[in-house]
C-alpha cells in the first residue's frame, strides 16, 4: 500500500507539469490536460485490464490534435474525444485489440519518431521566446514561421529554457528518487518569480502571463483554482449548428485518434507487462480507455491514452496496483485546489525544455537509425513512409497509410512463406518408374488471391505431353475466395487440354469448402485420394 501511494505521488509530480505543457502543445489552456489526467488516470485504471498504466494526456496525440483545434476550436476538440471514447469501446467489444498489436514495428516507429520532431520543432518559439502572432499551417509553414521570427528571440526566455533543459537531463545522473522535472521546474519557477517581481519592465513570460480565465463569473489570470466542473461538450453549438454535416468533419479526426490511442495505449501494456511479468487483456484495456475518454470531454479534459513514461516511472517507483493512479489523479485535483496560483507561475520556455525531453525519449532515434542500416528495404520503405507523411502532412493520412502499409507488408509476406513445387524427382526416390507424362505439385501455405493466381499460371503452363497432374494439398493451411475460382478456372482449362486433375492430402475443412463451392470430384477428369501414393499407385 505504501509503494503504491508513494508511487502514485511520484508519478502526480512528473503528470502535473507535464499534463499542463501537453495541452499548451495542443493549443488548448493548461488545466484540460489536467482536467485530463485526473479523470482518465481514474476510469481508465477502474475500468481498464493494466494494474500500472497511468493514463492521460500523451505527445503522442500532439501532432493530430493541433488540426483540430486550429479548425473547430476546443468545443470541436471535446466532441472528437467523446467519439473516439465510443470507437474505442466498440474496437475492444469487437475483440479488434489483438489486432492493433499485430501493426509492424517499423509503422511504429516511423509514427512516435515523426511526432517527436514536430512537438520538438513546435517548441521552439517559446523556447527561444519568440515574437509570433499566428502560429498557424503545415509543418513546413510553421518552419518557416519560426525561421522569420528568429531575430525576435528573448535572450531571457532562452536562458530559462537552458537552465531548465539542464537540470532535466543532469539530473537523474544523482542517484536519487526525487523526480527531475520536480527539481528543475521548482527552482526555476522560483528564480523567475524573483525576476519578473525586480524587473517589471523585462517579463519572462508563465503560464500567469499566457493564459486567462472565466468561469461563470469569476475571473482571473494562469490556472482556475476551481475543483472539476461538469459541462455539456457540445453546449456552445446552437441545434442548428450541431448536425450530421458537422458529425462528418469530425469523424476523421476521431478515428484517427481513436487508433493512435489504441496503439499508444496498447504498446505501453506491452511494455509494461514486460516489467513486470503481467499479462494485460488488450481488449478490456481498450475498453477502459474508451470509457474515460467518453466521461473526459464532459469534465473539459482532451483525448488521453495509457502514457508510457508515467508507466514506467509508476512501475520503478514499485507501483503494483491501480491505487498508484488513483493517487496521481487525487494529487493532481488537489494541486489545483491549493496551488493553482503557484502552479501559474511556470515559466513557458521551462514547460517547452520538458517536452524537448519527452519529444527526445520518444523519439527512438537508435531503434530508428537501426531499421535503416539492418532492416530488409521494405520495412525501411514503410519507416520512411510513414515518418515523412508523420512530419510533411497530416497524421491523419499517416495513420490510413501506415495501416495501408501494414496490410500489403503482411499480405506480402504471408504470399512468400506460400509455395508451389514440381518434385517429380525427389518422389521418384519411392517410385522410381514415374510415367513422363505425369507432373507432381506440392502447394505450402495458405492459397488466397496472390498465392492463388500465382498456382494458377505454374499449372496451367505446364508442357503439352503431361497428361497427368497431381495437386498435393496436404500443406494448405487455408484457402479463400480467389483460390477457389482459381482451382476452378484450372479444372476448366484441363478439361479443354484433355487433361487428369488428381488432388491429394486434403484436410475436411478445406473439402467441405470445395464441396460448399460446387467443385465435385469424379473418376474420370477431377480425381481425390488420400496421398500421392494413392495417386500414383491409381494410374500404374
Amino acid at each position: 500500500m505504501k509503494n503504491n501511494i508513494f508511487s502514485g505521488l511520484t508519478v502526480g509530480i512528473i503528470a502535473l507539469p507535464l499534463s499542463m505543457a501537453l495541452a499548451i502543445a495542443v493549443g488548448v489552456p493548461p488545466q484540460n490536460g489536467l482536467y485530463t489526467a485526473i479523470i482518465a488516470g481514474i476510469l481508465a485504471s477502474i475500468f481498464g485490464s493494466s494494474k500500472i498504466n497511468i493514463s492521460g494526456p500523451t505527445a503522442a496525440f500532439v501532432v493530430i490534435l493541433i488540426p483540430i483545434v486550429h479548425e473547430f476550436g476546443l468545443v470541436g476538440l471535446l466532441l472528437c474525444g467523446l467519439m473516439s471514447g465510443f470507437i474505442l469501446v466498440l474496437m475492444g467489444l469487437f475483440k479488434l485489440g489483438n489486432l492493433i498489436e499485430l501493426i509492424p514495428y517499423p509503422v511504429t516507429v516511423g509514427f512516435t519518431t515523426g511526432i517527436a520532431v514536430v512537438i520538438a520543432t513546435f517548441q521552439i518559439k517559446d523556447f527561444f521566446g519568440l515574437k509570433i502572432e499566428s502560429f498557424t499551417g503545415h509543418f513546413y509553414e510553421k518552419v518557416y514561421t519560426l525561421i522569420k521570427a528568429f531575430p525576435t528571440f528573448q535572450i531571457n526566455e532562452l536562458i530559462v529554457g537552458i537552465i531548465t533543459l539542464s537540470l532535466l537531463i543532469l539530473w537523474p545522473k544523482v542517484k536519487t528518487k526525487i523526480p527531475a522535472p520536480l527539481i528543475a521546474l521548482s527552482i526555476v519557477t522560483i528564480g523567475v518569480y524573483l525576476f519578473n517581481s525586480n524587473n517589471p519592465d523585462i517579463q519572462i513570460s508563465t503560464i500567469f502571463s499566457t493564459f486567462s480565465y472565466q468561469i461563470g463569473e469569476i475571473k482571473g489570470n494562469g490556472i482556475p483554482p476551481i475543483p472539476l466542473q461538469f459541462n455539456i461538450p457540445w453546449a456552445n453549438y446552437s441545434m442548428a449548428d450541431l448536425n450530421l454535416d458537422l458529425l462528418y468533419k469530425l469523424l476523421p479526426h476521431s478515428i484517427a485518434i481513436a487508433i493512435l490511442g489504441a496503439l499508444e495505449s496498447l504498446l505501453c501494456a506491452v511494455i509494461s507487462d514486460g516489467m513486470t511479468n503481467n499479462r494485460t487483456n488488450p481488449n478490456k484495456e481498450l475498453i477502459g480507455q474508451g470509457i474515460a475518454n467518453i466521461v473526459v470531454p464532459f469534465f473539459g479534459g482532451i483525448p488521453a491514452t495509457a502514457a508510457i513514461a508515467r508507466t514506467v516511472v509508476n512501475i520503478k517507483s514499485g507501483g503494483t496496483s491501480k491505487i498508484s493512479s488513483i493517487i496521481h489523479s487525487i494529487f493532481i485535483l488537489f494541486s489545483i485546489l491549493f496551488f493553482a496560483s503557484y502552479l501559474s507561475f511556470l515559466p513557458m520556455a521551462s514547460l517547452s525544455a520538458l517536452l524537448l525531453v519527452v519529444a527526445w525519449n520518444m523519439s527512438e532515434v537508435k531503434h530508428f537509425i537501426k531499421i535503416i542500416k539492418v532492416a530488409p528495404k521494405h520495412d525501411v520503405y514503410v519507416l520512411l513512409v510513414c515518418f515523412s507523411l508523420t512530419v510533411l502532412l497530416d497524421m491523419q493520412i499517416a495513420v490510413a497509410v501506415g495501416m495501408g502499409l501494414a496490410s500489403i507488408l503482411f499480405i506480402k509476406r504471408t504470399i512468400e512463406l506460400y509455395s508451389i513445387e514440381l518434385i517429380n524427382k525427389e518422389h521418384s526416390i519411392v517410385h522410381e518408374n514415374i510415367p513422363n507424362d505425369i507432373a507432381i505439385y506440392n502447394i505450402n501455405g495458405p492459397m488466397f488471391f496472390g498465392a492463388a493466381q500465382n498456382a494458377l499460371k505454374i499449372l496451367i503452363s505446364t508442357k503439352e505431353d503431361i497428361k497427368i497432374v497431381i495437386l498435393n494439398m496436404e500443406h494448405v493451411t487455408m484457402i479463400d475466395m480467389t483460390a477457389l475460382v482459381a482451382i476452378e478456372s484450372m479444372i476448366e482449362n484441363f478439361e479443354r487440354n484433355e487433361k487428369v486433375l488428381i488432388i491429394t492430402g486434403v484436410n475436411k475443412r478445406i473439402m467441405n469448402k470445395l464441396n460448399k463451392f460446387g467443385i465435385i470430384f469424379d473418376s474420370k477428369k477431377l480425381i481425390l485420394k488420400p496421398d500421392i501414393d494413392s495417386a500414383l499407385k491409381f494410374y500404374n
